[in-house]
């Protein structure tokens, strides 16, 4: 009959651990399981005085706590090329990112429409040089009025956005915007804006942040 062991149970859920690791979308949260998962695989190789798991899963722990350091340095990523370029409101590209990743864009921002005015204003953001999401937004004289801000799934965790209205802000002040203005439409999106530094202007849901 089989028995379960203390030793045996400590081994399947670092197996759980790996397995639910790998579904992941977020890059951070790919790590940070993954992190536990060695951790826990250490101390099953352990408890069964197996030398190769314990040396492989150590190994593996001191990757993912490299990587998820990077992650959490302060200002830019430490190793992480993040980058804010313009791109044409009415760029194919654009139109077809937009077209693919709408349904997870009203997830947070279910009242986006793309405008087509002449004051329309767009950035194509990235990480290490990959497309990693885009800013659109409105200008009226020094004051943009943000109507997407929205970063691809896998780098969510990465402070994109805390690098963008931090110390990236210089894209928008070397065009002469010093005030950025977002609709905070869903509970999610406004705890986003005051974790980014928006304030509120006391005009219902608008959020504002001077750069």
């Amino acid at each position: 009959m089989f028995e379960l062991t203390s030793e045996a149970l400590v081994g399947y859920v670092a197996s759980a651990l790996v397995v639910v690791s790998l579904a992941m979308t977020s890059v951070v949260r790919l790590r940070f399981i993954s992190l536990l998962g060695a951790v826990t695989f250490v101390v099953y190789g352990i408890l069964i005085e197996s030398v190769p798991i314990v040396l492989t899963n150590a190994a593996i722990t001191v990757i993912n706590v490299w990587f998820l350091r990077k992650e959490f340095a302060s200002g830019t990523p430490a190793g992480f090329d993040l980058g804010a370029s313009r791109i044409r409101p009415d760029s194919p590209f654009l139109r077809d990112f937009i077209d693919f990743h709408l349904i997870d864009i009203h997830r947070f921002q279910p009242d986006f429409v793309l405008s087509t005015g002449d004051d329309v204003e767009s950035w194509l953001l990235s990480r290490n040089g990959l497309p990693a999401g885009l800013l659109i937004g409105r200008r009226q004289g020094s004051t943009l009025t943000i109507d997407l801000d929205y970063v691809l799934k896998p780098y969510r965790d990465s402070r994109l956005g805390r690098w963008l209205f931090g110390r990236g802000s210089e894209v928008f002040r070397r065009d002469g915007i010093t005030t950025v203005r977002s609709h905070g439409s869903t509970d999610t999106h406004r705890k986003y804006l005051e974790r980014m530094g928006f304030e509120a202007t006391g005009d219902g849901e608008i959020y504002a942040l001077p750069l």
